[in-house]
């Protein structure tokens, strides 16, 4: 697993409520937050105030082993009730893509959240480029976090219907 070939990692779960209730639940740029060991928050910017096609927010993160540091993202993809998808960096080149499909299924909503690494730098590009040798190795446990958390996120979207 190299670097270039776009490194993809998704978790699909089945949540019971309809689509256009889970869709309010993973189009809020905060609720990642809310169950997530690295993502810390969000707030709009440039003028966006809310979900809508190229709508760009600055994400906040901190990661033990690389500290604190903001991102600014693009929203790519707005299909209510079946898509959001956004790229974080240049949108054209983004150093990451995060996306939440929506599939209806009855009652239930098959929800998909995936995240490829790519084509952009991003803060893998540092150590890759220091140990050229353990590329795969570097990419595996990161997407191995990406999993945990997009996991957590997804369970956590499942308490909130039940919750309700």
């Amino acid at each position: 697993m190299r670097y270039a070939d776009g490194p993809t990692v998704e978790v699909t779960r089945r949540i019971a409520a309809p689509a256009d209730d889970v869709w309010l639940l993973v189009s809020d740029i905060n609720l990642p937050a809310r169950f997530s060991s690295e993502f810390a928050g969000a707030e709009w910017i440039g003028g966006a105030q809310g979900v809508a096609l190229g709508a760009c927010f600055e994400g906040h993160n901190r990661h033990d082993a690389i500290g604190e540091w903001t991102t600014t993202s693009t929203i790519v993809e707005c299909d209510r009730g079946r898509t959001f998808a956004w790229a974080v960096g240049d949108a054209g080149h983004p150093s990451a893509t995060w996306r939440f499909d929506l599939e209806p299924d009855g009652d239930n909503t098959l929800v998909t959240f995936a995240a490829r690494i790519g084509p952009g730098r991003s803060g893998l590009t540092p150590a890759i480029e220091a140990m050229p040798d353990k590329e795969e190795r570097i990419i595996e446990r990161r997407l191995a976090e990406f999993c945990r958390n997009m996991e957590a996120t997804l369970d956590g979207i499942a308490a909130i219907v039940d919750g309700a």
